[in-house]
């Protein structure tokens, strides 16, 4: 037996479509897209271009050549990141951020004079936009916010705080890991600027996959972090300005976009009653370890505004020690330890500890194996190893 509760890092199952469209892209056109003029070159292209095209609808996109796309969630950031900021700017963030934010931002302080207010936020997890307002500086250029904590699951309120980055003249990034396909995101209705994400979470699209939503106009404020062959303007030894070539050098991960476009196709199909049912195992998850004794939960409760991301720790029991107990004992695939969220631990009180244990349903889990996960935790709880 396997019960996958570990979707915030990748989801899995994959739906069925995903597999088909990687394994065609691989058997049947494994050509490179935009280096030929070939039939299969051209297929290539063409999902490519579909695929773009689907993510931008997907997320409100007005352009789809505003959407770039990444090999993964962190190379988004690291372009906007790198690429917004300058010698001497000032960026807001928050304590709930990742590592893939965290560690950009640390080596623009290190290495380009960048300063960096990190923002607190209350025990639930949520950060209070006035404080935001409040860590403003005049050389304030950047506000970046995850849309939801990877360890607690917290939602931000991205548009009221996209709305007080504005009003500084700053842009807004926010890191989409755990919202994209899992909570609606319209750029153009939020007023993102720069959004990034995975393709492999809540996209339910296949690893080395991600993307960054660019805001029209914004390009000429992002210098490119990397440059090389893009099928176009060959003659040139610069970067092509236009894009999405200004940021996509070299080849991409073409049989994983293909699986990609296929995955939104199958978001944009689904009912309103998939995010409903993730929710009620989210419910389902975190009511049923409120009666465990001995287990003590984080973040907010099932009424507020969250996504299926739970944490919790058993007292007793080192988060690794648990979390492998579970797996060994009955085939629960959960993760432990600090999630890459350093800041978020540390406002927890659990960075000490080993972190927690975390939990994250997908699209595909069902209401009896969070009822096993549950009889698992308490059976393990009731008998701690020291």
């Amino acid at each position: 037996m396997r019960i996958y509760l570990d979707n915030s890092a990748t989801s899995w199952p994959k739906p069925e479509a995903v597999y088909e469209a990687v394994d065609h892209y691989q058997r049947d056109i494994g050509a490179s897209a935009g280096r030929g003029a070939y039939q299969s070159a051209q297929q290539a292209q063409r999902i490519v271009t579909e695929t773009r095209a689907a993510c931008a609808r997907f997320f409100g996109v007005t352009d789809h050549n505003q959407v770039i796309f990444t090999h993964n969630g962190t190379a988004a950031l690291n372009l906007a990141i790198h690429g917004v900021l300058r010698k001497g700017d000032h960026v807001v963030t928050t304590v709930c951020e990742h590592n893939s934010v965290l560690r950009p931002l640390q080596m623009q302080i290190d290495q380009n004079e960048v300063e960096v207010t990190y923002v607190d936020c209350d025990p639930a997890g949520y950060v209070d936009p006035a404080a935001v307002t409040d860590a403003l500086e005049p050389n304030t250029r950047l506000v970046a916010i995850t849309h939801a904590s990877n360890v607690i699951g917290a939602i931000q309120p991205i548009a009221e705080i996209a709305r007080i980055a504005h009003e500084a003249s700053a842009f807004i990034l926010v890191d989409a890991a755990q919202t994209a396909g899992c909570v609606p995101i319209d750029v153009t209705v939020e007023e993102i600027d720069l959004l990034a994400c995975g393709g492999h979470k809540g996209l339910l699209g296949p690893l080395g996959t991600g993307l960054l939503c660019i805001r029209p106009g914004l390009e000429n404020q992002i210098c490119p972090t990397q440059q090389g062959g893009t099928g176009t303007d060959s003659l040139s030894e610069s970067q092509p300005e236009q894009l999405p070539d200004k940021y996509e050098a070299g080849n991409l991960n073409q049989h994983a976009l293909a699986g990609l476009g296929a995955a939104i196709h199958f978001l944009e199909q689904q009912p309103a009653t998939w995010h409903q049912s993730l929710q009620l195992r989210t419910r389902q998850l975190l009511e049923g370890l409120a009666t465990i004794p001995g287990v003590t939960t984080y973040g907010p409760t099932a009424d507020q505004p969250r996504v299926g991301v739970v944490s919790c720790s058993v007292e007793g029991y080192d988060p690794q020690e648990f979390a492998a107990a579970l797996d060994a004992s009955c085939g629960i695939e959960c993760r432990a330890g600090l999630h890459c969220a350093p800041r978020m631990h540390t406002a927890l009180g659990t960075a000490n500890t080993g972190g927690t244990i975390r939990f994250s349903p997908g699209w595909s889990t069902t209401a009896a194996e969070i009822d096993t996960t549950l009889e698992a935790i308490a059976a393990l709880a009731a008998v701690p190893v020291h």
